[in-house]
C-alpha cells in the first residue's frame, strides 16, 4: 500500500466524519433553540396573564 493512498483514505474518512458531526450539531442546535423559544413564550404568556389579572 502506498503512503499517498493511505493519506487519501484518511482524508476522506475524516471528511465524512466531519459531515456527520456537522449534521448532528445542526439538529442539536435546532432542538435547543426550539426549546428556548418555548420557554420564552411560556414566560411571556405568564407575564401577560399577570398583567391582565392586575388590570382588573
Amino acid at each position: 500500500m502506498n503512503i499517498g493512498d493511505a493519506l487519501f483514505q484518511l482524508f476522506y474518512l475524516a471528511f465524512i466524519v466531519l459531515i456527520v458531526a456537522l449534521i448532528v450539531s445542526f439538529f442539536r442546535s435546532y432542538k435547543k433553540r426550539n426549546n428556548q423559544l418555548d420557554r420564552i413564550e411560556e414566560k411571556i404568556d405568564d407575564v401577560n396573564q399577570q398583567l391582565k389579572k392586575d388590570a382588573k
